[in-house]
């Protein structure tokens, strides 16, 4: 019989107690696992929506909000602002770029989104199907839009007032004209038109100039994203724009920080409670492997009498705790990838901030590294314990 069917058998024979160790370090393994797939990516996230726009520009109120709804498509813009406004962006010479962006209206449930062709490249959006649109009411679909819908180029659909959906405009329908490439970013969950189309749809027909001439026109936009085009721009613009009676500047760089830091305390404490219970397993397994010495004492003595070492018996009690230790930690692991791609696919914003239980994380190997040094030291007291015993006198008690 090998050490580890000997092993084996030990364990089942104090089945109840060895199911209740394997529950606590798969609890405590299901806590860290799943806190550091969320604290990644959301983190991971958040980096890939604001690469490239260092200032968001828009009506005055909170800057979070701003940023949450603007950049994260997942809040509603405080207000609306006057391109006249926010022209001087354009001009400005420590501004790279100024892409105007509309929002008020959905359609299928995805945000629809007035903006420039510029808005394509400054977020790295490329047509996988189609093209861009070049004339109002035309649209390219984000990717996860298109797999949604099922629309393909040259269908139409109507927008819904609202970003949550409401009163159809029936007398302006969007013909779809490209399907972007998957970014991993929201664009994947937008449908992009032009600026032209979104007050198309709001005003009285005959009333549109046409797209060459909207830059002169003073007309609503929900805010403006910026680029910088020197460093010296991070400390002068923001104040510039917040001296306007009417505007707001909010970085998402900033706004991003604070919003991680408020979520990273949850997860923290999350971190901290999961560390606790892999702490109380250790500890259940030290005590379940010196019950299990005292129990089984005259049995390893006499496993000693027929020709096996100390050694052998110190193996056989860290395999014991091994065996523990990796059985919750498969256990554990499969269930917080399986809890976060449900959770990612039962949940619409779970699934909307990018969470998956598909992905792995560096941190996951250090926690298996951790959780068999835990379950050593956890079985180092009784194996010793094993090593020191004395054969004749245990032999005598035992079987005596």
């Amino acid at each position: 019989m090998t050490l580890v069917k000997v092993g084996l058998a030990y364990l089942r024979l104090r089945s109840g107690t060895t199911i209740l160790n394997v529950t606590l370090v798969a609890l405590g393994v299901l806590i860290v696992v799943f806190v550091l797939l969320v604290g990644n990516q959301l983190r991971e996230r958040v980096e890939r929506e604001i690469q490239g726009i260092d200032l968001v520009v828009g009506a005055k109120g909170s800057p979070l909000q701003l940023i949450l709804s603007v950049v994260f498509q997942i809040d509603v813009p405080s207000g609306n602002i006057r391109t006249d406004d926010v022209g001087f962006l354009r001009n400005h010479p420590q501004v790279a770029s100024a892409i105007f962006v509309a929002m008020g209206d959905s359609a299928f449930g995805f945000r629809l989104l007035g903006t420039e062709p510029t808005f394509l490249n400054e977020r790295r959006v490329s047509i996988g199907e189609g093209r861009v649109w070049q004339e109002p009411m035309e649209a390219v679909l984000g990717a996860e839009v298109a797999r949604a819908t099922g629309l393909r180029p040259g269908a139409q659909f109507l927008g819904s007032h609202g970003l949550a959906g409401g009163i159809a405009h029936a007398d302006h329908p969007y013909i779809v004209v490209g399907i972007a490439r998957p970014t991993g970013t929201v664009v994947d969950r937008l449908i992009l038109t032009s600026l032209e189309s979104v007050w198309r749809v709001h005003e009285p027909r005959g009333s549109l100039p046409s797209s060459s001439q909207h830059d002169g026109e003073n007309r609503e936009i929900t805010a403006v994203l910026v680029r910088y085009r020197t460093p010296l721009a991070a400390i002068q613009l923001p104040r510039l724009v917040n001296a306007k009676p009417m505007l707001i500047g909010a970085a998402p760089a900033f706004e991003a920080a604070r919003l991680l830091s408020l979520v990273g305390f949850g997860l923290d404490a999350l971190r901290v409670f999961a560390g606790v219970i892999l702490a109380t397993a250790a500890g259940s397994v030290l005590v379940a492997l010196t019950n299990a010495l005292s129990e089984r004492r005259a049995d390893l003595a006499l496993m000693r009498v027929l020709g096996a070492s100390r050694s052998l018996l110190i193996r056989l009690l860290l395999l014991e705790a091994v065996l523990l230790a990796g059985a919750g930690l498969i256990l554990g692991l499969s269930l917080a990838h399986l809890s976060l791609e449900l959770l990612a696919r039962i949940v619409p914003e779970a699934g909307a901030a990018g969470l998956s239980g598909i992905a792995f994380v560096p941190g996951e190997l250090w926690l298996v590294a951790g959780a068999f040094v835990l379950a050593i030291v956890a079985a180092a007291v009784p194996a010793v314990r094993a090593y020191r015993a004395d054969l004749v006198g245990t032999l005598a008690r035992g079987y005596g």
